[in-house]
């Protein structure tokens, strides 16, 4: 149909109506012309899924809303060939779910996952991996009072300051429900991230020893403080800490101690209907030296924007952060040495694994602070939409402290991070033979018989 009318010639009705048209036009000023037959929007400004997307070379997009048919993210740029299930990302949103003790919002969802994407016979191929997880435990009559009413300090108000328009039920895309799909790809990130480091290195030792160890790329994140009970960072070793200590008691604060007094601070605001914030540190050991971009993309600056990313944080700091300030240049600089294995290393590491925006091998560490959740049962002072001052008590279930479930989405977002910055070094910097002087190649130099597998 379309041809066909754009080869019809034109009849003499509707030349007789064009230089009519014609005519009139011409009686116009310019300047209106130029106005009328503008555009209404200039194709520049044209923006497709603004906000939702996240990573250059692994690209996540994440969808969906708390109150919706289900959420869940489209990965795009996973390495083909990687074994994947269901099962590797069910770990972690297991970790992120909802009502799976008493200190966590009561809602009841399994959050499990389905791949519908991506992948064939366990293996992925190399093509968009689509995940998505139902919501099963809705109740938008909760949310009524919200329909009318602003929440003090949730994102409503400003939601329908930019759209007009907003998700009431749950609070839409601004709920922490969206994080679904940051965990679920951060999960795939991390088995890359393994896989990638999943070869043995060799050390010889000082008595000429040929020893084999693990170089294993890990993430580690943790609770380290829950409103005033802060936990000392003496206390915590970095190099030996594990999963197994950060996930042996409900708050995940790898300290006994101190996970039993975070856990008290939260009970005491979550039987008044109140709720307290809190801080996440999180750890990368054995990050490949060489990671990050001068200027603009920095490491710990893309760190700090995919941290800063997630619902209700409000703080990044990086290696010595605020305190650093607090010492001159020469109680600040971390000392170069050579250690037993011919590797430069820093004697501290006041810099958290990153100079000039660029990793340098030692452990990456930062902190991630959290507000205390918005949405309260206790009364306050508001405005509805129709501009009334009003007071607000919210319903619906929520969490009294949010870092607990926190620690998996900040592991994600890092693991994200990494992963495509890990893809931009090797696209740039190792496609051709590296200077063996200076820098490590990023992949291993194999034996014959691994090659041809």
């Amino acid at each position: 149909m379309a041809s066909s009318l754009s080869t019809k010639p034109f009849s003499a009705d509707a030349l007789s109506a064009f230089a009519s048209l014609n005519s009139d036009l011409g009686s116009l000023s310019p300047a209106y012309l130029r106005l009328s037959l503008r555009p209404r929007l200039p194709k520049r400004l044209h923006i497709q899924a603004a906000g939702s997307t996240y990573g250059n070379h692994f690209r996540v997009t994440t969808y969906g809303e708390s109150h919706g048919g289900g959420v869940g993210c489209v990965i795009d740029g996973c390495p083909p060939r990687l074994p994947l299930s269901e099962a590797d990302m069910q770990v972690d949103l297991d970790r992120r779910r909802p009502g799976q003790s008493r200190i966590t919002t009561p809602r009841k969802e399994t959050d499990t996952c389905k791949i519908f994407s991506g992948v064939s016979e366990g293996i992925t191929t190399g093509t968009p991996i689509h995940v998505s997880v139902p919501n099963t435990d809705q109740r938008g009559h909760d949310y009524s009072e919200m329909a009318v009413a602003y929440r003090p300090s949730h994102a409503d108000a400003t939601y329908d300051m930019k759209y007009g328009v907003r998700s009431v039920q749950g609070g839409g895309r601004s709920s922490a429900r969206e994080t679904i799909g940051r965990v679920a790809s951060g999960a795939v990130a991390k088995k890359i991230l393994k896989e990638f480091s999943g070869t043995e290195m060799i050390k010889v030792s000082k008595a000429s020893k040929k020893e084999t160890f693990p170089l294993i790329f890990q993430i580690l994140a943790y609770v380290s403080q829950v409103h005033k009970i802060v936990l000392p960072e003496d206390l915590i070793d970095h190099d030996t800490l594990t999963l197994d200590q950060i996930e042996s008691n409900i708050v995940r604060c790898p300290d006994p101690e101190y996970a039993e007094k975070m856990i008290s601070a939260i009970d005491a605001v979550r039987v008044r209907g109140d709720s307290v914030g809190g801080v996440v540190t999180c750890i990368v050991r054995n990050c490949p030296r060489g990671l990050g971009s001068p200027v603009f993309d920095k490491l710990e600056a893309e760190l700090a924007k995919a941290a800063m990313s997630l619902p209700a944080t409000k703080g990044f700091q990086f290696g010595s952060g605020f305190a650093g300030t607090f010492l001159t240049g020469s109680e600040h600089n971390d000392e170069f040495y050579i250690d037993e294995h011919g590797n430069t290393r820093t004697r501290t590491n006041r810099s958290g694994g990153i100079q000039g925006g660029i990793s340098n091998g030692e452990i990456i560490n930062m902190r991630i602070a959290f507000k205390p959740t918005s949405t309260i049962g206790k009364k306050q002072k508001t405005v509805t939409r129709d501009k009334k001052e009003t007071e607000f008590i919210a319903r619906g279930r929520h969490d009294p402290c949010v870092v607990p479930r926190a620690v998996p989405m900040v592991e994600a977002m890092v693991a994200l991070v990494l992963v495509d910055q890990l893809m931009a070094q090797y696209a740039q910097c190792n496609l051709f033979p590296v200077n063996s002087d200076l820098q490590e190649p990023l992949v291993p130099i194999l034996r014959p018989e691994e090659a041809l597998l």
